[in-house]
């Protein structure tokens, strides 16, 4: 079992406890995480389904993330990664949404967003919503790559942050 496997079962575990479901929206890992994800026996016990939104068209049509939004703060921004994520719980029964959106190269970077930034955000239905920023070295199956791990050891932080203070 791959190391994102070994995460995701992990995550798995967690929310089957506390009886919820995960969806995702991604955008550079194009459906990595939700593969991972439903590499899992049993996964449909919680995981409710993946949107892949590479474009911005589809970000704006499949999660409703205002093309305002993408116009003012680029694709790849925490700006649009809270707007997918809250989109996701939006457009799906899930109780935990994450987003990822980046630029993994090898093109397509400029001195401001380089190749390996990836922007993030974890969502709960209980309106919490938190976006951070990372910078991934290597190439553009590593920047993909780190990308899942870190969204899903971000849920696992955060769901287990809420389950202790439940």
């Amino acid at each position: 079992m791959s190391e994102l496997e070994q995460l995701a079962e992990r995550l798995g575990v967690l929310l089957l406890e506390r009886g919820e479901w995960l969806a995702a929206a991604e955008s550079c890992t194009g459906g990595w995480l939700a593969q991972s994800v439903t590499a899992i026996a049993g996964s449909s016990t919680w995981f409710d389904r993946g949107f892949v939104t590479y474009s911005n068209e589809a970000k704006v049509d499949m999660l409703g993330v205002p093309a305002s939004t993408l116009e003012k703060h680029g694709a790849v921004s925490e700006a649009v990664a809270r707007a997918m994520a809250q989109g996701v719980l939006a457009h799906s029964r899930a109780d935990w949404a994450v987003a990822i959106t980046g630029i993994a190269g090898p093109g397509g970077g400029s001195p401001v967003k380089p190749v390996g930034t990836v922007c993030f955000a974890w969502a709960g239905k209980d309106g919490g919503c938190e976006a951070q920023t990372r910078h991934f070295s290597g190439d553009r199956r590593a920047v993909r790559e780190q990308s899942v791990h870190h969204a899903l050891a971000g849920l696992i932080e955060r769901v287990q942050l809420a389950t202790y203070t439940a």
